[in-house]
């Protein structure tokens, strides 16, 4: 007779256990049903570009690649992005609930209200059972009894907003959770302007910073009508306890390089053949030796202790015996750099009609137009359903943040409640533990739970030597405790792994080898760890995604691949020019042009590009593009000086991995006309940043690019030189040779911060 699963949540968490309780047991064992509170599945994940339902803003792009944002069974489209926005994964996981959980029954908008366990008999000891009370949409109230129940309700229950002392202070404030744009946060203020406050200093507060700073960027420098009035009088400003490290979402496994390669972040984060086998924990309680190797890791991948864009974000020697911090922003330095986003240290104390007040400097930041308070979850919400006497099994701490519930085995279940289960309860549940705790969960209560003598024995053993519980009691009181205590990601695969019995599976073929071990990649995914009993679209699934992954690897290391990626990126903000122009003909004066260039970030426009542009439809992703604006003083060599300026649109075309620079209009010079030209980059003699060779075999230089443009009967010939420092651009060459009948000269450019 089947076993009854009632599973609380149906995002990724509660997606994954149905498959896992219905596909990886024998047919039949289990029974299984899906609440949700909400009317779709998914989770925090939008269902669609216009869903405002979830925890995240449709369009976020998500901080790991698709090769980690996935299940081992379910591969991307071949043409999805590397780093998907928000509503595709809520697509994705679409998907899998069709392929892989057609056999559960799927309860939406119904909100599970209370679950009671009960005994099998008044002399047993131990639940046997589950009363599990619900509550449907139009208030009908359903109770019904299951063996197990398992927890998938997230670890976001309810976003945690900090007691301030708020007088007078009438500003529009919110959760980062609820931002959506600029209009809903400041449009009904008077457009005057001010600062729109953003409270918090971790991962969510870095990236809602750049976010709304993107947004002011846009809206301020777009073509378009502005959202709000008067975006140019806004700025952010960002109230920080201590600095983080904050990553691009493209980092280079060869950051040493002078023309370095990029990949996904993760996929040289978690690139195995850098970490020393079998793997231990490299989270949880930080030792200063260990805080500081880390950070010279953090350091070398940046190349630069971030002074560079801010005293107030340099990780100095001071901060490195502490537990790094980690963030993940696109353009939240080079924001911080450009004046954009304002820094201060301390936390919020008061809220008044003059402003705000910090403590413990009492800085007084005034002219706050909104407040954003990227301030975490509390996760008890999620399980307010449970009683106060599972509630005390599970040591819960509502105030802890991290550890809100001792659980053992990883966060999957506890000896005192055996058939209460848990998936992706913890901070930052990457999906690959999702899908380890759903099969060790299955094959838990499959054998009839942790006392039965039918468990396999790499679980029996897992078991006895597992100190979870203790381990997380003794980090809600650690003062070096990680940023994400449960555990780092490839350490938790192994340990799963082995629990289960399950090997991890070698790469396709051959893979790129990287300096300075000269060892092949070892890039770890979900797909690396497919389950033990696969059908044939399950294999073909797993065979893809790890082509998909290993393709990536090798197209950034050996074809140079993401390179215009991380230029762009990199352009954002102001840069010192210098250039010399050297006419051969006498009617066209050389000289020297002395002055700034200004790469002013905002959504991709239509302009120039309409066909391609209507072509995208509802679910084309236009991305983004520069404004160019270049600005000084040209002193000829026949005495004459002038002030001059140009303008141009720069665009990255992602799918085509292009970057591109167009003219502007002489009736309006924020709109795109027509190409310019497209820089086609240049690899180096020696290849991509592979094997020992530090100089990459491009004798020292940086990246170079080559591009032609034929103007009427003018031909350009145009190079470029850009010259990395890791992952940023520290200064850049351009150059161009013109010749035609009635022009031959040269001009040469450097770009310097």
């Amino acid at each position: 007779m089947s076993k009854r699963v009632c599973i609380v949540g149906a995002g990724p968490a509660g997606l994954v256990a149905a498959k896992s309780l219905l596909h990886d047991a024998p047919r039949g064992t289990f029974d299984v049903t899906l609440f949700d509170s909400q009317t779709r599945i998914g989770g925090l994940w939008p269902s669609h570009k216009d869903d405002s339902t979830g925890l995240l803003h449709p369009l976020t792009i998500t901080n790991q690649s698709k090769h980690t944002v996935q299940f081992s069974d379910l591969a991307w489209p071949e043409d999805a992005p590397q780093l998907p926005r928000a509503w595709q994964v809520g697509r994705y996981l679409a998907e899998y609930l069709q392929r892989y959980c057609s056999g559960a029954e799927l309860r939406l908008g119904t909100h599970v209200e209370k679950a009671e366990p009960f005994a099998a008999s008044t002399t047993s000891g131990s639940p046997s059972g589950w009363r599990v009370q619900t509550r449907s949409a139009e208030g009908k109230v359903r109770e019904e009894t299951f063996d197990y129940l398992l927890v998938a309700s997230g670890f976001f229950g309810k976003p945690t907003v900090p007691p301030v002392s708020n007088r007078g202070h009438d500003v529009p404030i919110i959760h980062s959770s609820q931002y959506r744009d600029l209009q809903s946060l400041v449009g009904k203020t008077s457009g005057s302007g001010g600062k729109i406050l953003v409270v918090g200093g971790q991962m969510s507060g870095v990236e809602i910073a750049g976010t709304i700073a993107s947004h002011l960027s846009s809206a301020t420098h777009s073509p378009e009508p502005s959202p709000i009035a008067n975006p140019e009088k806004y700025t952010v400003h960002h109230i920080i306890q201590q600095p983080v490290w904050v990553f691009p979402l493209h980092t280079s496994p060869n950051p040493t390089a002078p023309a370095p390669p990029f990949l996904p972040l993760d996929l040289g984060s978690y690139n195995l053949s850098n970490r020393v086998q079998p793997l231990t924990n490299s989270q949880g309680h930080i030792s200063p030796e260990a805080a500081k190797i880390v950070h010279s890791i953090y350091q070398t991948t940046l190349g630069t202790d971030q002074s560079i864009f801010s005293p107030d974000l340099a990780v100095t020697t001071a901060h490195t015996g502490n537990p790094p911090y980690l963030a993940v922003s696109e353009n939240y330095l080079d924001f911080v750099r450009s004046g954009l986003i304002a820094l201060s240290r301390g936390k919020l104390a008061a809220l008044s009609a003059d402003g705000a007040t910090l403590t413990p400097s009492n800085e007084q930041i005034g002219d706050v137009a909104a407040v954003v308070y990227a301030t975490g979850f509390e996760a008890s919400p999620s399980i307010s359903f449970l009683p106060a006497s599972v509630k005390e099994a599970l040591s819960l701490s509502p105030s802890d943040l991290n550890n809100t519930v001792a659980l053992a085995f990883h966060g999957t279940y506890h000896p005192d409640v055996p058939n209460l289960g848990f998936v992706g309860f913890y901070r930052s549940p990457y999906w690959g533990i999702m899908e380890m705790q759903a099969r060790f969960l299955t094959a838990l209560w499959a054998a009839g739970g942790p006392s039965s003598p039918s468990l396999p024995p790499s679980i029996k053993e897992a078991l006895s030597n597992d100190r979870s519980i203790e381990r997380t009691l003794g980090l809600r009181t650690d003062p070096r405790a990680s940023q994400f205590p449960m555990g780092d990601y490839a350490w938790l695969m192994q340990e799963f792994a082995a629990a289960l019995g399950l090997e991890r599976s070698p790469h396709l073929g051959p893979m790129p080898r990287l300096p300075p071990a000269d060892k092949e990649m070892d890039i770890l995914t979900p797909a690396r760890y497919p389950s033990g009993s696969l059908t044939e679209s399950q294999r073909a699934e797993v065979a893809r995604s790890l082509a998909h992954t290993e393709a990536t690897a090798w197209a950034g290391v050996r074809s140079g691949r993401f390179v215009a990626r991380a230029v762009f990126r990199s352009l954002l903000g102001e840069w010192k020019l210098e250039r010399d122009l050297v006419s051969k003909l006498p009617g066209h004066p050389s000289g020297h042009f002395s002055g700034t260039a200004k790469f002013l970030l905002r959504d991709g426009t239509r302009d120039g590009r309409e066909a391609e542009f209507d072509a995208l439809g509802e679910d084309g992703d236009p991305g983004q593009e520069y404004l160019y604006v270049e600005e000084g003083e040209f002193a000829a060599s026949n005495g004459l000086t002038f002030r001059a300026t140009r303008r141009y649109v720069w665009r990255y075309d992602e799918k085509r991995d292009k970057l591109s620079v167009w003219f502007v209009r002489t009736d309006d010079q924020k709109r795109a006309d027509y190409l310019f030209h497209e820089l086609d980059f240049v690899l180096p003699s020696g290849g991509v940043g592979g094997g020992e060779d530090r100089n990459n075999g491009n004798n020292g230089k940086g990246w170079e690019a080559k591009a032609g443009h034929l103007c009427v009967d003018d031909f350009y010939d145009v190079k470029y030189q850009f010259n990395f420092k890791a992952v940023n651009l520290w200064d850049w060459r351009l150059a161009y040779t013109v010749t035609g009948p009635k022009k031959d000269y040269t001009i040469d450019g450097l770009y310097s911060r």
